[in-house]
C-alpha cells in the first residue's frame, strides 16, 4: 500500500511525463519549437516606421531580397529574420546606442497567479518583434518561462545549464555566457531554469556564520555577471521566484528597472501592497549592508483585467487612487486567446493564425502591443531617446514647421 508521500512522487513523475507529451504534441514533427510567423508588407512597414513603397524600392534596386512568391503568386510575407535584415538595410533598428546602459528589467511580485511568467514572455517577444536584442533570464526554479520558450525543464535542461554553477556555494563558472541558450527567435536568447536551481537557496541558507558575507558576495556577483552579459543586448528581462529568497533578492539588486504585475482583485491588491512594503524594508536593509539598489523606473502593470467585470473596474480604480502614475495606464486584458496560446506553450506573438475568432485575436494583440509599448517607452526614455519616428510623423512635423 502506497503512503501519501509516495503518492506525491508518483504524481510528480506523471506530471513530468504529461508535460513532455504536451510539448511533443505542440512542436511536431521534431518535438522542437520553431517560429513560423510572417508579416505582410503593410505590417512590416508599420513595424519599421516606413512606407510600403520604400520596402518595394529597396527590393527593386537589390538592397533587399524580395520574398519568394508562393504557388498562387502571392507574397508569403516576411519572417522575423527578414525584418531584422530590413531594419539593418533601411536604418530602422531601435537598438540602444553603445554608451546607453542595457535595460535590466525584473518582473516581480510575491503573489502567485498574477501572470508574471506570461508577462515576461510576452514582453520579450514584443521587444523581439520591434527589433531589439533580448535576453531572458529564468531565475525561478518552477521554470514556467523556460517551458513557454519550448524547453522541458525536466528533460531538456540540466542544473549545469542554469544559474546554479554561477551562484552555488562552490561555483564552477566565473561568467554567465555558458548558460545562454538560443531560442526560436533569432534576436532572443534564454538562460533557462529547472527545479535544481532551488538548491542555491538551501546552500546559501546553510552557509553558516559567514552567511551574511556569502550572500552579499552572491548579490554583487549576479549583478556583475548580468551587467557583463547585457552588453550584447538591448534589454534583459529577469523572471525571479515569487518569494522573498536569496535568488529573488539577488535579482532585485541586479535589476535597474522593476515591473510589478498584479491582477484586479482585492487579494492581489493587498498582497502587492505587502510586497511593496517588504521591498521597502529589504532595500533599506541592503543599503545598510552596503548593497545598493536603484531603479530607472518602477511601475505596476494590471494583468488579467476583465473590462466586463464590475469588481475588476472597482479594484482598478482603487489602484489608480493608490498608486497614481506608478500604475501603467493600459492593463493587460483577460483573453481566452492568451490561455489558448499558453496551452500550446506559445505567446500571442508566436501564433501563425488566430486560435479563436480573428476579432478576438486582433483585439488581444492590439492590447498587448499597447501594454508592452508602455514599457518600451520607459526603456527608451532611460536611453534619452524617444520612440523611433515614422515617415508620416517626420512629414507631418516638417509640415508644421514649414507652416
Amino acid at each position: 500500500m502506497h503512503s501519501e508521500v509516495e503518492r506525491l512522487t508518483e504524481m510528480a513523475q506523471a506530471g513530468e511525463r504529461m508535460i513532455e507529451r504536451l510539448r511533443r504534441q505542440a512542436f511536431l514533427p521534431e518535438s522542437r519549437k520553431s517560429l513560423n510567423i510572417h508579416f505582410g508588407i503593410a505590417e512590416a512597414a508599420a513595424l519599421l516606421g516606413c512606407s510600403t513603397n520604400r520596402i518595394r524600392m529597396a527590393e527593386e534596386d537589390g538592397r533587399l531580397p524580395p520574398p519568394p512568391p508562393t504557388e498562387n503568386g502571392r507574397r508569403p510575407g516576411y519572417s522575423v529574420e527578414d525584418l531584422l535584415n530590413m531594419r539593418a538595410v533601411l536604418g530602422a533598428s531601435p537598438a540602444r546606442a553603445p554608451l546607453d546602459a542595457p535595460a535590466i528589467v525584473a518582473v516581480q511580485n510575491f503573489k502567485g497567479g498574477v501572470g508574471k511568467s506570461t508577462v515576461t514572455t510576452h514582453l520579450a517577444h514584443y521587444f523581439a518583434v520591434q527589433g531589439y536584442r533580448v535576453l531572458v533570464v529564468d531565475c525561478d526554479s518552477q521554470a514556467t518561462t523556460t517551458t513557454l520558450f519550448g524547453f522541458n525543464p525536466h528533460f531538456n535542461i540540466t542544473r549545469e545549464q542554469t544559474l546554479y554553477p554561477y551562484l552555488s556555494i562552490d561555483p564552477t563558472r566565473t561568467d554567465l555566457l555558458y548558460a545562454v541558450q538560443k531560442t526560436p527567435w533569432p534576436n532572443v536568447d534564454l538562460i533557462p531554469s529547472n527545479l535544481e536551481l532551488f538548491d542555491v537557496e538551501y546552500e546559501l541558507a546553510a552557509s553558516g556564520a559567514d552567511g551574511g558575507s556569502v550572500l552579499a558576495s552572491r548579490f554583487r556577483k549576479l549583478k556583475r555577471g548580468l551587467q557583463e552579459l547585457a552588453q550584447g543586448y538591448d534589454v534583459v528581462i529577469l523572471d525571479p521566484p515569487p518569494a522573498l529568497g536569496t535568488i529573488s533578492l539577488a535579482v532585485m539588486q541586479a535589476a535597474n528597472a522593476l515591473i510589478v504585475p498584479l491582477a484586479a482583485t482585492t487579494p492581489d491588491f493587498c498582497s502587492t501592497v505587502q510586497f511593496l512594503s517588504m521591498m521597502d524594508q529589504v532595500t533599506g536593509q541592503l543599503a545598510q549592508a552596503g548593497i545598493a539598489v536603484g531603479y530607472d523606473f518602477v511601475r505596476l502593470l494590471c494583468s488579467k483585467f476583465d473590462a466586463n467585470d464590475p469588481s475588476h473596474a472597482m479594484v482598478r480604480q482603487i489602484m489608480e487612487q493608490t498608486f497614481g502614475p506608478a500604475l501603467l495606464p493600459v492593463p493587460i486584458l483577460e483573453s481566452a486567446e492568451i490561455s489558448h496560446a499558453a496551452l500550446r506553450m506559445m505567446s500571442i506573438y508566436e501564433l501563425e493564425k488566430p486560435i479563436g475568432t480573428p476579432r478576438t485575436h486582433k483585439r488581444c494583440r492590439a492590447n498587448l502591443d499597447e501594454a508592452m509599448g508602455q514599457i518600451e517607452a520607459l526603456v527608451r526614455r532611460g536611453w534619452g531617446v524617444a520612440p523611433p519616428a515614422s515617415e508620416r510623423d517626420v512629414i507631418n512635423g516638417r509640415e508644421i514647421i514649414d507652416g
